[in-house]
């Protein structure tokens, strides 16, 4: 068989890379060809995305790649961030990034309108301030004349597709994190947003994941001096291409959880769950690869530590990512514990600070050295996903006997182990580039090179190492997941 090679551009919210996919049969193997800070910083006030940095960084991974024979180009990013297109084809302006506090206060103020348990049944998605919907509740409630310009409104991974190829087009999974696409009749929550004032005239047609969008533009692969090769729209959330890369077996009863600045943790599903259940433990139903459901819990992950570092940088002291969690590792375990997903935590700056004045609030200690203050981080990621996995069955009526842990995050050995004792069950750790896998492997699907996900998924537990944790539940671990709880109730 003649190999595959698929490049897949993977940002996150921290980094973005371009990685080469290359597929020999049962092998993939990956070579990673460009790696890059994502461009973001402040603008006359306002967290913004740095769209033409990034597309430069996208022409770089291009440019890397030269001498490939490529068969496929995907973009996958994070969720719910997005930009405009006019009637003359112009992007409006740069993304608007997700942690910026225009949207603060805007649910209550979407509540008046329409309740909050009716945008759950219309959307089925997990409530956070950050959301698409609530950013375009902002851009109205400002009265923006970006609602009146534009002619379509188009996610991040789509404005990458659309400068790729020039098609305009909507990708299923990345539309689903929006918090106005309704799961149940696979479209638009269009009732909703004319409810609320927002033209839902903006709203493109919804391609399917693992849709051949069309040949990259050739001024694009003139300028980048690489031939030209089918873009295809893989799952363009990341956190849909990393489920797509899981390793689990058909017939096993798993869960997930990709770990990365955001810990997303949640089980794949054939249709949404959508009721007062999952409305009480505010769940989400996001799309996945073939049209399936990911059915989840967005969770703070791995932004608690990035923030913690960059705030000891700032202050002088310059950790690497493995220092911290050797410092934390050193640290008395279960000394400090938080809720991790408070809005206090979700914006940039200063998170020692934040986590030393929740203590305060809480009557526990401060945390008094920078291991222990990463000690609580992980000790209260464990403790949440212990509290995610708990409702997650108590939905399904169903256990769940293992945990899957995919992404960077997976990196954090003793978070796995905390995972495992926390949660009482196995904690299967790998593979680390789950996100580029699962990329390439829509795009292989798409290209007729891998029959079906299952096979994918195959070809991932040939390719790739993992490694398991078995619990070692203590008197200790279950006496501060009883702390957790007393702090979230």
């Amino acid at each position: 068989m003649t190999q595959r090679n698929y490049l897949a551009f993977d940002f996150g919210a921290e980094s973005g890379r371009a990685i080469l996919g290359k597929l020999d049969g049962d092998k993939l193997t990956l070579e990673e060809r460009h790696r890059f800070a994502n461009p973001n910083g402040r603008m006359n006030g306002e967290l913004q995305w740095d769209l033409l940095g990034q597309w430069e960084q996208i022409k770089q991974g291009l440019k890397n790649a030269r001498g490939d024979r490529l068969d496929g180009i995907g973009v996958d990013t994070w969720g719910v961030d997005f930009g405009f297109l006019d009637a003359t084809g112009r992007i409006l302006g740069n993304p608007t990034h997700y942690r910026d506090t225009r949207t603060a206060g805007m649910a209550d103020e979407i509540f008046k309108t329409v309740p909050r348990a009716d945008v759950f049944s219309a959307t089925g998605v997990q409530f956070m301030e950050l959301n698409s919907l609530y950013q375009l509740a902002a851009l109205a409630k400002q009265k923006s004349p970006l609602l009146e310009i534009a002619e379509r409104l188009l996610f991040v991974p789509d404005l990458f597709n659309y400068l790729l190829t020039g098609v305009a087009k909507n990708e299923f999974s990345i539309a689903t994190t929006s918090q106005f696409y309704d799961p149940r009749r696979r479209d638009w929550a269009r009732p909703m947003l004319e409810k609320l004032g927002i033209p839902a005239r903006l709203l493109g047609e919804i391609i399917p994941s693992g849709t051949v969008l069309g040949p990259l533009l050739g001024d694009v692969a003139a300028e980048c001096d690489i031939a030209a090769a089918p873009v295809i729209a893989p799952a363009t959330h990341d956190t849909a291409s990393a489920v797509a890369s899981v390793p689990a077996e058909d017939g096993t009863s798993w869960c997930y959880i990709s770990s990365g600045t955001w810990s997303l943790m949640g089980v794949e599903l054939a249709e949404p769950i959508i009721n007062d259940k999952s409305l009480k433990y505010n769940y989400t139903n996001e799309g996945g690869v073939g049209g399936s459901i990911r059915f989840l819990k967005n969770i703070m992950g791995m932004w608690l530590i990035q923030e913690c570092r960059r705030h000891f940088t700032k202050t002088g002291y310059e950790h690497s990512y493995a220092e911290l969690t050797q410092m934390a590792a050193r640290s008395k375990a279960f000394d400090v514990i938080i809720n991790p997903n408070l809005p206090a935590f979700v914006t940039p700056g200063g998170m020692p600070d934040k986590i030393a004045a929740y203590c305060r609030q809480t009557g526990q200690r401060e945390p008094a050295t920078r291991g222990a203050t990463v000690r609580a981080c992980i000790d209260s990621l464990a403790m949440k996903y212990r509290y995610t996995l708990a409702g997650l069955e108590d939905i399904l009526g169903r256990r769940i006997d293992v945990i899957h842990i995919v992404g960077g995050g997976m990196q954090n050995e003793l978070l796995n182990q905390l995972t495992a004792d926390a949660c009482e069950r196995p904690v299967v750790a790998g593979p680390v580039e789950a996100t580029a896998i699962g990329n390439v492997l829509v795009q292989a699907i798409a290209t007729g090179a891998v029959p079906s996900l299952a096979a994918g998924r195959r070809i991932v537990r040939e390719s790739f190492s993992v490694k398991r944790y078995e619990p070692r539940p203590t008197a200790e671990t279950r006496a501060a997941y009883e702390q957790y709880l007393s702090l979230v109730n």
